[in-house]
């Protein structure tokens, strides 16, 4: 198994799904795996500590998560703390005894590794171009550093390894392949014929004496939603915008104007050479060598990078790094391009990660900025802010006012707000703010609808608020006959045609079963007839619940003869059918795709078991408290 796992590490990396990464990410958090300081320790894993912290943030994470899936559906009470805090806890439990693990078995990935998937990261493209720029900008947006998110992509690598190796570490035997192929790849001859339901509506009569007999013993059936009426103060953070002055443009300007100030940036590309584990000096000099040589040449520096670089995220771009304003690059190599001119190659630069061949692409000089530049971006910046503040400052005094006032038109006009007003809302909600769980659960609670208060303020997010009242309340009542009488007489027609259906269907089981083909028995009464030869469980031409229902009967014993029953559809209508013959599966028979898939299946099912009683063993092996 571990030899298993250990080629996995190797060899894994480059085939990496991103998706898998971001998960993890989103389920564990970054900053925590990283910084694990802060607070109290609240567990304990084989001596290593669970911080408060820690905890957190896989709970903040999870919160992240939920708003992400369910947006607006979204329960409240589904965020709170505690609900999440044990799931929490057994999350981080079971990600550190999985990296211990990984430790002890000296597991690792390297930098090329690292590389592979990072150069293949499409959000840090520009043009189809890796851009080191952007690289930054996105992983700075989501709170990283290139260190940290480097340091956490080689622990989800590592961990998505050994899961594979872990799950590659079994197989499928040919008697259990035999075995499984005999049922799965199962072959069953299928001769059926079609009852439409279509064909017994028009028989059916339905009186208006069954209607209201109908209607009074179902009165329940009937009830129409309860509803409210509301009245309503909704606040946006739109809504407190307020024009921007030129004095106060001119004053933020000045306080960020050098934060916007261009420095003068380099875009680069290299070619790197990497020492291997047993590549001697001079045969990685000689490397370096034989490069410049193609230089000389004439041979494109993309041409070459592609070919020669063991970077393996640039050389897919030509050795594209993207644009540096002196510190994305180690220092030797910023060094060297501050001496180059466009066009220039560098001398060999020797760092950290090995020795690079550095070409100076294109360089923009620094520039100042304009208020005329970012105008825009400073009224909305300042109007923003300030329209931020006065919408908390509102919302607590509409809290204050809403909690003891009578209705909401005295806090309104206290506040200089304006009562909107909702037509009927019941709960499943409505249109807008209404379609918003948490807006509905207000307006349904206790305390404002049984009890006629107003609600709280109501946060929709962080610059968006509501409070409610309940205007009018109408109860759920029966509804008159005249508005369902449709609506009854169609489910009386529709009960009736299935029941009469079912009943045809019955008497063509009888005549089949009694030695009458299907065929003959559909030409007699002018249905439809179809046969399907070797259909196998997966056969696309057959409706779908006659496919299962043929497969759910065991094959006919020798001598015993066809097997003949029916099945509705889901539109209703009747398919008689006869199951004449069972053909097992042969999986030497299989076309390879199909051996293969099968054989991948099996291992898939056995390495998921193997995966578990991994993770079991662990946590039974390992000291672990929670505090």
């Amino acid at each position: 198994m571990l030899q298993d796992i250990r080629q996995s590490t190797r060899g894994t990396a480059a085939k990496v799904i991103i998706g898998l990464i971001v998960i993890s990410f989103a389920l564990f958090g970054i900053e925590s795996i990283l910084l694990g300081g802060g607070g109290g320790s609240m567990a304990e894993v084989n001596g290593e500590d669970i911080s408060e912290f820690e905890v957190q943030q896989a709970i903040n994470n999870q919160k992240r998560q939920l708003i992400s899936m369910l947006g607006d559906n979204l329960d409240p009470a589904m965020l709170d703390d505690d609900r999440l805090r044990a799931q929490a806890v057994q999350t981080i439990i079971n990600r550190k005894l999985l990296t211990q693990s990984a430790a002890e078995m000296e597991l690792a990935v390297s930098e090329r590794e690292v590389g592979a998937v990072i150069g293949g990261m499409e959000q840090f493209y520009i043009d189809g171009q890796f851009s080191s720029e952007m690289y930054k900008s996105v992983l700075a947006n989501a709170g990283f550093t290139p260190a940290s998110f480097k340091q956490g992509l080689v622990e989800d690598l590592l961990l998505n390894q050994m899961r594979s190796g872990l799950a590659g570490s079994d197989f499928a035997t040919a008697t259990e392949l035999a075995t499984t192929a005999r049922v799965t790849a199962e072959l069953r001859d299928v001769r059926y014929l079609t009852l439409p339901l279509a064909a017994f509506r028009t028989d059916v009569q339905v009186t208006e004496e069954e209607v209201a007999a109908y209607y009074e013993a179902n009165q329940d059936e009937f009830l129409s939603e309860e509803t409210v009426e509301l009245d309503y103060i909704e606040l946006h953070v739109d809504d407190f915008r307020e024009p921007v002055s030129e004095e106060q443009l001119i004053e933020e300007f000045e306080l960020v104007k050098s934060d916007y100030e261009y420095q003068t940036e380099n875009r680069v590309s290299h070619i790197l050479f990497e020492q291997a584990d047993e590549e001697s000096e001079e045969a990685l000099l000689a490397r370096v060598e034989a490069a410049q040589a193609a230089l000389q040449e004439g041979r494109a520096f993309a041409e070459v990078a592609t070919e020669m670089s063991d970077d393996i995220g640039s050389s897919a771009a030509g050795g594209d790094l993207g644009y540096s304003s002196g510190d994305a690059f180690p220092t030797e190599m910023e060094e060297a391009i501050a001496e180059l001119s466009v066009d220039q190659v560098s001398e060999p630069v020797e760092t950290e990660a090995g020795i690079h061949l550095i070409l100076l692409t294109d360089r923009r000089e620094g520039k100042a900025i304009t208020l005329d530049d970012i105008r825009m971006e400073l009224q909305d910046k300042i109007q923003l802010s300030a329209a931020r503040g006065e919408i908390l400052l509102t919302v607590e005094n509409l809290r204050d006012q809403v909690f003891n006032a009578a209705d909401l038109a005295g806090p309104a006009q206290a506040l200089g707000l304006t009562v909107a007003s909702s037509g009927p809302i019941s709960r499943a909600g409505g249109e807008g703010i209404f379609a918003i769980r948490g807006v509905i659960a207000a307006a349904f609670s206790e305390d404002v609808l049984e009890l006629g208060h107003n609600s709280d303020v109501v946060e929709i997010s962080g610059e968006h608020f509501v409070a409610l009242r309940v205007r009018q309340r109408n109860e759920a009542q029966t509804q008159p006959l005249e508005q369902v009488r449709d609506g009854i007489a169609q489910a009386l027609t529709e009960a009736a045609a299935r029941a009469n259906a079912a009943t045809a269907a019955e008497a063509a089981v009888q005549a089949v079963r009694g030695g009458q083909s299907v065929e003959a028995y559909a030409l007699a009464n002018g249905f439809e007839w179809q046969v399907e030869l070797a259909a196998n469980r997966r056969n696309a031409m057959l409706p779908p619940s006659l496919l299962q229902r043929v497969f759910q009967l065991p094959a006919p014993a020798e001598g015993e003869g066809s097997r003949v029953d029916y099945v509705a559809t889901a539109s209703g209508d009747m398919l008689v059918f006869e199951l004449s013959r069972v053909s097992p599966g042969d999986f030497a028979q299989l076309p390879e795709r199909e051996q293969s898939r099968l054989r991948g299946q099996l291992a898939a099912e056995s390495g998921s078991l193997v995966q578990q009683e991994f993770q079991q063993g662990l946590y039974q092996r390992a000291d672990i408290s929670v505090l």
